[in-house]
Order: structure tokens, then C-alpha cells, then sequence
């Protein structure tokens, strides 16, 4: 049986939805909001709609704007491919390809970033409505937003290469509950998602990758998920960003490298960072800042090692290897049963001579850090122009030249009372055994 409460874009007598879905989108909204006036018919009244995007190309010129809740927009399809690899191809060998753009149900994000800075304007789905109650259970599945293109940045990269477009997946401007984010493919946007003031949020088995950022959580939050995302931001930008939000859970996603951090959370408490597979080509990979307190940070498996793709040689986020793949700062946080790897050339650790740091407690107290495995390997880095097998390579090789001496567990003088177990040996734990307390891993033959 049909509904008048299913759209679908192609069959819509409004715009043209190849030319500009974001006109159809919003002339459909207006049609929902106009049939669905009153707030109470017969105990309901406004059951919202779903929006259909079947598989194609569909340029978005014109910014979708929704407030309305009970809004489902779904596609056949997240179409993720990576256009990293293909403006990486020399030109002369694209008509080669198989393909050359995502697919799926795929929009085209096209309208030109705001010239008043206002970052809302670059969106291609901006979502905002004032009043009580919140926004609720707007969701977005199963298709492709697509951000087309980078620009230059001055920075001397190939202009695809700097993840600066001004561009924006999804805007959230305003506090919303019980939204559902799931199954979409994100590419070469600035800003995949962007969202403020979430309540009980669900972003869930996405692919978010080649964006500037990839999922920042912003204002403040509850209850939220970010979980089975496969992630990658660029080296200016976060994977996994949150800010003031209690009781959020990060949990089984895949991030790639390059980003500016794996996962960064500021101001975060009582949340948990679990069973995530998290790579980086620097330090930084996760940061618990601004006081972020009573968290989890548990089973993740840690990789730290060197970008092996030649257009990326060279490209880092700023920090050194005394930094810490895990800083914290916050009170009564718990690390435990975390394995870390890194595998590096010692000839190009920063500053020249220093020992790496893996898990650094620069401020609070409280902290419980135990049973973390660390892997410290000093080997011969290689790169290749080709993005798959190089990284692949890399990946895969185990052998080594030597071990590499890393400092396990640093704590600065502004953290104290914190506990560390079994966490490094005793010679790789700095800490002030006055004010931590601290059992070394034995070391074999003692």
C-alpha cells in the first residue's frame, strides 16, 4: 500500500532533482509541514516522512534545510569510493579506471562555501528549529554526500590533497534528540558531520573518510554513540571529536590514519572509549583535554607507524614524539588492557634523541593505568606510489631492525595520585614514586 507520507525525489513534480535535489528536498519538507499541520489528530498528527534518493547522481545547489522531526532521507546505496587515490593517479591514466567518482544513491554537494565565514552556509543539510520540544529523530541512511572537490590551501599539496573545501555533510545547528546517522558514505568534504547539543545520537556503521573532519560532536551532549564507523580525517582535522558530552560511547570503530587525531575528547566525562582500532602516522592519537574525567579507555588497539604513500611524505600534525599516543588530562580516568605498537624509524623520532612517549598523564589525579601491552620497533621505513599496497605492506611487516626504547607511561608533575600497573617496566614508567603509585611489569630474568 502506498503512503503519502514516501517521497521519492525522481517522482517529485517540484525541480529537478539531477540538477538540484536540494530544491526537490525542500519543496517536498514544505509539502509535509503543509499536510501535517496539526500537533494532535487523533492522538498523533505529525508522523514525519521518509525521503527516497534511488541510486544516481544528484547535484545539490540549493542548501537542505529541515525542521521537522520524524524525517528519514535514505538511499540504496553509501557508494564510498576513494578519490584520494584517484587524483593521485596521474590524468593520462583515468580513462583506465573502472570508476572515477563515488556512487551509490550519491549527492553532489556543489554550492560555494560562505563568503561571512558563517560555516553553517557551506552545508549541504543543515538542520535547525527553536522552540520546545527539541528536533527529534531526523535520520540519514544509505547514501552518498560528496564534497567533489579540495582546494588550494597555499600549503604547496596538490590542491585535492588539503581537505579544505568549506564544504559540510550535515549541519546540526541546534539541540536535537535521537537522531540516527547510519550506513552513509562521507568523501573530500571539510566537515563530514557536525553536530551540537546531541541527546541519545546515533552514529552507526558509516563510512567516513578523505574529509577534513570526520564526526565532531560540539556544545554539549548526552548518551550518545559513535560505533562500527570505518573513520578517516585529514592531517588539519579530528576522526572522532567531542566536547562536553557525558555518557558518550565510542566503541568498534576502524580509524585511519592521517587525521589529527584519532579520537580527541575535551571536557568529556564518564564516557567510553572501547575496542576501537585506531592507526596513526603521529603522535597525539588520543587526547582526553580541557579535564575531561572519570572515563574509560579500554581494549583499543594502538598503532602508531610512517605514512608510506609518496603524495603524503612529509605531512604530519605538528607534534613530536614526547607527546604521547595517549594524553590525558582529567581526573580519575581508567586505561587499562590497551595494546599499543609503535613502529617506527628511530632516525626521524622529534626531537632528535628522545625516547618516544606512549601514555602520558600531563594534569589531574585519580588515574587508574594498567596492564597496557606496548610494542616499541625500530625499522627501515619505505613508501610507494601506490596508496593500497604500500599501506598494505606496511601494515603487514613485523620484522624489525632492533627494538625501540619507549618511555611506557610518563606522568608530569601537575598529575598525581594516579596508579600505574603493569603498564611498563620500571625503567620505562616516569612518574614521582612519592605521589603514584607504580608496579613495573617484571622484565624477564628478574
Amino acid at each position: 500500500m502506498s503512503s503519502s507520507n514516501y517521497y521519492d525525489v525522481s517522482a517529485w513534480p517540484v525541480g529537478n532533482p539531477a540538477k538540484d535535489v536540494g530544491e526537490v528536498i525542500n519543496s517536498i519538507i514544505a509539502d509535509i509541514k503543509d499536510r501535517q499541520a496539526a500537533t494532535d489528530a487523533d492522538d498523533g498528527g505529525k508522523p514525519g516522512a521518509v525521503i527516497y534518493l534511488p541510486p544516481g547522481d544528484y547535484r545539490l545547489r540549493t542548501q537542505v534545510v529541515i525542521d521537522v522531526s520524524f524525517l528519514r532521507i535514505e538511499g540504496s546505496g553509501h557508494g564510498f569510493t576513494s578519490s584520494s587515490i584517484r587524483f593521485n593517479v596521474p590524468e593520462d591514466e583515468w580513462p583506465g579506471l573502472h570508476e572515477l567518482w563515488p556512487g551509490g544513491s550519491r549527492v553532489l554537494v556543489d554550492i560555494p562555501p560562505a563568503g561571512d565565514g558563517e560555516e553553517s552556509k557551506g552545508a549541504a543539510f543543515c538542520i535547525e528549529r527553536s522552540g520546545s520540544p527539541r528536533i527529534s529523530s531526523v535520520e540519514f541512511s544509505n547514501f552518498c554526500i560528496d564534497g567533489l572537490h579540495f582546494d588550494s590551501d597555499g600549503s604547496g599539496l596538490h590542491p585535492e590533497n588539503t581537505y579544505v573545501n568549506g564544504k559540510t555533510g550535515i549541519y546540526v545547528a541546534s539541540a536535537n534528540d535521537s537522531f540516527r546517522v547510519t550506513g552513509m558514505g562521507f568523501v573530500y568534504l571539510e566537515n563530514a558531520l557536525t553536530i551540537y547539543n546531541a541527546d541519545a545520537l546515533s552514529i552507526h556503521d558509516n563510512f567516513i573518510a578523505e574529509c577534513g573532519s570526520c564526526i565532531e560532536l560540539r556544545g554539549w551532549g548526552q548518551a550518545s554513540k559513535v560505533t562500527d564507523n570505518l573513520v578517516g580525517a585529514g592531517p588539519k582535522g579530528h576522526s572522532i571529536y567531542a566536547q562536553n558530552h557525558g555518557g558518550l560511547l565510542i566503541t568498534a570503530n576502524n580509524v585511519f590514519p592521517r587525521g589529527a587525531s584519532s579520537v580527541r575528547l575535551e571536557g568529556v566525562t564518564r564516557s567510553s572509549v572501547t575496542n576501537n582500532r585506531l592507526h596513526s602516522f603521529y603522535p597525539g592519537m588520543v587526547v582526553l583535554a580541557a579535564n575531561s574525567s572519570e572515563n574509560l579507555v579500554a581494549t583499543n588497539h594502538f598503532l602508531r607507524d610512517h605514512e608510506p604513500w609518496t603524495p603524503f611524505l612529509g605531512v604530519d600534525n605538528g607534534l613530536d614524539d614526547l607527546n604521547g599516543l595517549l594524553r590525558v588530562n582529567g581526573s580519575n580516568n581508567t586505561v587499562v588492557g590497551n595494546h599499543f605498537s609503535e613502529i617506527i624509524d628511530a632516525q626521524s623520532i622529534r626531537p632528535t634523541g628522545a625516547t618516544p612517549v606512549i601514555i602520558r598523564l600531563i594534569e589531574g589525579a585519580g588515574n587508574f593505568v594498567s596492564n597496557n601491552h606496548v610494542v616499541g620497533m625500530d625499522v627501515n621505513s619505505k613508501s610507494g606510489d601506490d596508496c593500497f599496497s604500500a599501506q598494505v605492506d606496511a601494515l603487514l611487516t613485523t620484522q624489525a631492525s632492533d627494538g625501540l626504547a619507549v618511555t611506557a607511561v610518563m606522568v608530569d608533575p601537575e598529575s598525581a595520585r594516579n596508579t600505574i600497573l603493569d603498564s611498563g617496566s620500571d625503567a620505562q614508567v616516569i612518574a614521582d614514586r612519592a605521589v603514584n603509585a607504580v608496579r613495573g611489569t617484571p622484565t624477564i630474568g628478574f
